[in-house]
């Protein structure tokens, strides 16, 4: 079990969405944060929000894409609030693109701040933790890489996500006797902003700030179909799980339907042509392939 109250916090992508409602629901169980951005003024924002409710807080800019930038997050967060022991690698980008019609700079970008902005925080954080044998490490996927064929015109986010929820369970029997702990937090549906905000903070490298909101297609069934919930109602769901050392936390348990649905129809399909084949092996009729 990981208590939350005592212990020192760092969330990236904390000054909006997901991570700024972590970031307000760690203060107020008692953890002190550092909130980290890659827009400074947001983590500012939420720091402000913690310290005026009576908490302590940081405001830290970071780029998740860049390891240099992590590593400067670490050691400012260290300075001012002690050992990170809580750590939420929340950052992330979306595009609702055909895959075949984005840039390299538009996949590059999707995969650095999802994938590779989540492996740069774990690489810098956990060595600390594993050392005093204590801490919690918690990264932001997505029912889109859970489901990955649930959302269209998604293939490098979905894929993205889908590595985190790989990464995260497979680090999870590797720090089975260090005394830190892993989540994989797939949201199933957020009102966190992402759509509206999204190019605002694109770096230049990956083709700079674009003009407006995500452009979501037209009829885009999965907004139809999915409440979005705010993410202050979302985030002592997260903490709970963090508590219990749960594996992966959910948020919309309406949607175990799909799941199970998904996996049937395709995996078990999958499995059953595998089945057949190996039936077939055994057949004497039938030679084997070759």
């Amino acid at each position: 079990m990981t208590e939350i109250g005592g212990r020192a916090a760092l969330v990236t992508g904390g000054g909006s969405g997901i991570g700024r409602g972590l970031a307000l629901e760690l203060a107020q169980r008692g953890a002190s944060v550092a909130v980290a951005d890659i827009i400074p003024d947001n983590a500012q924002a939420v720091a402000a929000e913690i310290e005026a409710m009576g908490g302590t807080a940081v405001a830290i800019a970071c780029d998740v894409c860049e390891r240099e930038s992590v590593a400067e997050a670490k050691r400012q967060a260290n300075a001012a609030l002690g050992p990170i022991s809580l750590l939420f690698a929340n950052a992330g980008a979306t595009s609702f693109e055909r895959f075949t019609q984005m840039s390299d700079a538009d996949v590059d970008w999707i995969y650095q701040v999802n994938l590779m902005g989540t492996t740069h925080c774990l690489q810098a954080f956990l060595p600390d933790m594993i050392a005093a044998g204590s801490g919690h490490v918690v990264a932001t996927a997505s029912m889109a890489g859970m489901l990955p064929a649930w959302i269209p015109l998604h293939a490098p986010y979905s894929g993205a996500k889908m590595g985190i929820i790989g990464l995260m369970l497979n680090l999870r029997q590797e720090l089975g006797e260090t005394g830190v702990g892993s989540t994989v937090y797939c949201p199933g549906g957020v009102a966190t902003g992402m759509k509206d905000n999204n190019e605002r903070y694109r770096p230049e490298r990956f083709g700079g700030p674009g003009p407006g909101p995500v452009k979501v297609p037209d009829g885009f069934f999965h907004e139809q179909k999915t409440t979005f919930l705010p993410p202050e109602q979302i985030a002592p769901m997260v903490l709970r799980a963090v508590r219990n050392d749960r594996a992966i936390v959910f948020d919309h348990a309406d949607q175990r339907a799909l799941f199970v649905e998904t996996y049937q129809n395709l995996v078990m399909q999958a499995f059953d042509d595998a089945a057949d084949y190996e039936k077939s092996l055994l057949s004497p009729s039938t030679s084997p392939a070759r």
